[in-house]
């Protein structure tokens, strides 16, 4: 593994629903690696997206601790976490969360409001609005840059969402099932996108998906089970069975 970036330890997330504490996370232990590429495959249910949600600083674990380039980051303030968030980590979603009334320059503009503050932005917006444009080329929008979201298909909304993601410069993307709305020529394409980011920029992923095939392009693969990381292993080796018990 290269120069690990995040990692958790032992963290465990529950949610009350009435008098029932709910578990959701039951200890679990994941590390990744500067510039390294992690599928993270299982069920509905298995914890993937509270995972995610933990990981990217949106919410605390009942216990264990997550540790970002080397700082524990889980027991920051809100502010801190928000700005490290913010400055650090970038996000990708299946169903893009644009804002309709933007265009898609304005979509991805917005990603550096949320890093540097509005006074700055506002004091730096011809800087701001030129890399914006820079990034719609480079996912090959630069012709849609005008266009709302309502007005593009559903693989360039999600292009207009990864150059928001870069916007502040991340050193890891966490995206959650980024291709589970498009058809599969599309996917590939966005796939091959995700993939050539990590090559030239050298930012780490980390990718929730259903997808084995998927998977298999990544470095590695941990899969979860039930709250619990079953398994855990580079990609060229890991069983391509979504949900695979590992070996005994």
């Amino acid at each position: 593994m290269t120069t690990p970036l995040l990692e958790a330890r032992s963290i465990t997330k529950s949610f009350q629903l009435g008098r029932t504490e709910i578990p959701v996370l039951r200890g679990v232990d994941l590390t990744i690696g500067r510039g390294e590429t992690v599928a993270l495959l299982g069920t509905s249910g298995a914890g993937k997206s509270t995972l995610l949600h933990l990981l990217g600083l949106l919410d605390r674990p009942n216990d264990g601790s997550i540790s970002f380039d080397d700082q524990r980051v889980d027991d920051l303030s809100t502010k801190e976490r928000a700005r490290l968030r913010h400055r650090r980590i970038g996000f990708v979603f299946q169903f893009y969360h644009l804002i309709p009334e933007l265009d898609a320059l304005r979509n991805v503009q917005l990603g550096a409001l949320m890093d540097v503050g509005l006074w700055e932005w506002l004091g730096n917006r011809g800087a701001i609005k030129a890399r914006a444009a820079a990034l719609l080329e480079e996912v090959g929008l630069t012709d849609r840059a005008r266009h709302r979201p309502a007005e593009l298909s559903g693989g360039e909304r999600q292009r207009v969402a990864i150059a928001r993601a870069l916007i502040a410069e991340p050193e890891l993307i966490l995206a959650d099932e980024p291709t589970g709305n498009l058809d599969s020529e599309t996917a590939e394409g966005i796939l091959d996108l995700l993939f050539r980011i990590n090559r030239e920029r050298g930012i780490a992923f980390l990718l929730v998906t259903h997808d084995p095939a998927l998977a298999r392009r990544c470095d590695r693969i941990v899969r979860m089970r039930d709250g619990r990381v079953v398994d855990d292993g580079l990609a060229t080796t890991a069983p391509a069975t979504e949900g695979a018990a590992p070996p005994a």
